[in-house]
Parts: structure tokens; C-alpha cells; sequence
């Protein structure tokens, strides 16, 4: 059986439905801070629980007959975590110690953690692999890397098996059309552009047009849910066979998107117009940061397959079928 922290979340809650397509039996546990009971079917187990409890963690473990985990649950809006450090700290980093703890107590030494572009904070270079020096600029970003260390720390000394996923931008929905993105505040570029051509708002800000790129505008990798989940899939199917441990990769397409890039495929999918405003750079926002997927198309054998039309026609028909999200 597979756990799921943040099964409840955007990424987790695909991640679920994955899993049990493939067969696997799977418990999810969310304190559903920011993620949705609705995105988890009913008929898979659920606990509320706080992984800052240790209590409730236990409980999860001595009740279910658990093999690996598959660690999602964070808080992680970066700019959040800038204004209110001690909340991502004491969350992100008691939470995963409270679950370390309990899998070694139970002998449970498989885990896949959910890492992030942000533990590289603004590298020079704009293709980023893995070795790339790590200085994050954000307590989220840090709060990423510090688990990353803790991890480490704990295979070494207990055992722990484990494969960091770093990812970027990640974007889309189900290509069912069954979950999507609900976030409270929405944060996400995509989501925040036609949520604007829904009408939800009266116009949509562009950061800076004036930044080396070929339309001014900043370029980033973006990833479908759907490819990413599929990563990490094979990611947990190689850890539970023993094909590769203790490692990390980049998951994304390894080549970017600029903003009025993603804007316009965004008014031609929905026919919509975007009532546009510009306004000046936001601070520490880099050209361009794309993710070097190489390895993980090496080791993994995973590449993503899905663009940035699949990325909005997928969201687009999220939102449209739930305008009030779940």
C-alpha cells in the first residue's frame, strides 16, 4: 500500500487516481488546508490528519500495511513563505521529521519526495540540472532543500531509500476532465489568465516586458500534471524494485514558455480577449529558467509528452465545467 501525503492537493490527488489505474492499493492523508476531500474517491481511505501531529502519523501506519511513500503535503506559495517563514519552517520541516520517524519506526524505508525547482533559487545558467548549485532565495525554497539534507541524513544513518523529483512549473488537468486546480489564492500563471478571460477578473498583469527573451517577457518550463504524475510513477515503480535509490531528477520538457506566449495560446483556446496590464519586474524574477531533463529520460526513461495547448485545453475544460472549483 502507498501512502500519500497532500492526496488531496492538485498534484496529489492525480497522483492517486494514477496509482490506482495502475493497481495500487493507496491511503491518503491531507489536512486538507489546502487541498479538496472531493478530489479523492470515496472509496480510498482518508485520514485528516497533520503530519505535525506525530500521533495522527502513527496511527496511519499501525492501521495500514504500508510499503512506500509518496511525500506531496507542503505549504508552498513562495511568497507566503517570504512574509511568514515560521509557518513553512515549522510545517514543511517537523512534518517531514514526524514522518521520517514513524516510516523508520515501522520499518517502512521507501520514499519519493516531492522536491522543487526552488532549491536553486536564481542559478546562473538557464538549462538547470541536478548539480547545479542549490541557493534558494525563498523559505519555501529552503524549506525544499532542508528536507532534501534531512532525508539524506536519515538514509544514511537508518536505511532510508529515497528519489527527489524537482519540478518547475506544473500546469493542466485530468485529461478527464475530473480533477483540476482549485487553489485559495490562486498563484499559478495559467490558471490565473483564464480564470481572467472567465471574467472572474477585470484585467490581467504582465511582470516586466522588457527582459532579454525574444518577446520581452520571461520564459519558463512548463509541465502537464498529467506528465509529472506519470514521472513520479516510474520513479516509485523503480524504488520499489530496487532499480534506483538514493538519487534526484528534474522532472520537466526542458524547454520553455513566455508569458505572452502562454497568453495568447490561452485567447485562442478559449476565443476569449485578455484585458492586459503591463507593470514593472517583480524583484528576483530570472529571463529564463528551463530544467535539464536529460537524466531523468536516461535513468528514468521518462519524458513528457504533452504541450502547452494540452496544458490549457485541459485547464480550460477544468474550469469551465467547475467555475467554483470542486
Amino acid at each position: 500500500m502507498i501512502l500519500v501525503t497532500g492526496g488531496a492537493g492538485y498534484i496529489g490527488s492525480h497522483m492517486v487516481k494514477l496509482l490506482l489505474k495502475h493497481k495500487f492499493k493507496v491511503v491518503v492523508l491531507d489536512d486538507l488546508s489546502t487541498g479538496n476531500r472531493k478530489a479523492v474517491p470515496d472509496d480510498v481511505p482518508f485520514i485528516m490528519g497533520d503530519l505535525k501531529h506525530a500521533s495522527q502519523v502513527k496511527q496511519v501506519f499501525q492501521e495500514y500495511p504500508i510499503s512506500a511513500v509518496m511525500h506531496f503535503a507542503a505549504k508552498c506559495y513562495v511568497g507566503e513563505s517570504v512574509e511568514q517563514p515560521s509557518k513553512y519552517y515549522n510545517n514543511n520541516l517537523l512534518g517531514l521529521i514526524n514522518l521520517l520517524d514513524v516510516m523508520v519506526e515501522s520499518n517502512v524505508y521507501k520514499v519519493i519526495f516531492s522536491s522543487s525547482c526552488a532549491v536553486y533559487g536564481v542559478p546562473a545558467q538557464h538549462f538547470i540540472k541536478e548539480d547545479t548549485t542549490q541557493r534558494p532565495i525563498s523559505a519555501y525554497g529552503r524549506t525544499k532543500l532542508f528536507c532534501e539534507e534531512i532525508i539524506k541524513d536519515y538514509s544514511i544513518a537508518y536505511g532510508l531509500n529515497y528519489i527527489f523529483l524537482r519540478y518547475f512549473n506544473v500546469a493542466g488537468a485530468d485529461t478527464d476532465g475530473e480533477l483540476g486546480e482549485d487553489h485559495q489564492p490562486e498563484t499559478h500563471l495559467i490558471p490565473n489568465i483564464l480564470k481572467h478571460l472567465q471574467g472572474q477578473t477585470q484585467q490581467f498583469n504582465i511582470y516586466g516586458v522588457d527582459y532579454p527573451t525574444p518577446d520581452g517577457t520571461c520564459i519558463r518550463d512548463y509541465i502537464h500534471v498529467t506528465d509529472l504524475v506519470n514521472g513520479h510513477l516510474t520513479a516509485l515503480s523503480m524504488l520499489l524494485n530496487d532499480k534506483v535509490k538514493n538519487d534526484e531528477f528534474n522532472l520537466g520538457r526542458g524547454a520553455g514558455y513566455s508569458i505572452k506566449e502562454i497568453l495568447h495560446t490561452c485567447e485562442q483556446i478559449t476565443n476569449k480577449q485578455a484585458n492586459i496590464h503591463i507593470d514593472k519586474r517583480r524583484p528576483g524574477d530570472p529571463a529564463k529558467l528551463i530544467a535539464n531533463a536529460y537524466k531523468a529520460e536516461n535513468v528514468l526513461k521518462w519524458k513528457a509528452s504533452l504541450d502547452l495547448e494540452d496544458m490549457i485545453r485541459t485547464a480550460w475544460k477544468w474550469f469551465t465545467t467547475h467555475p467554483n472549483g470542486y
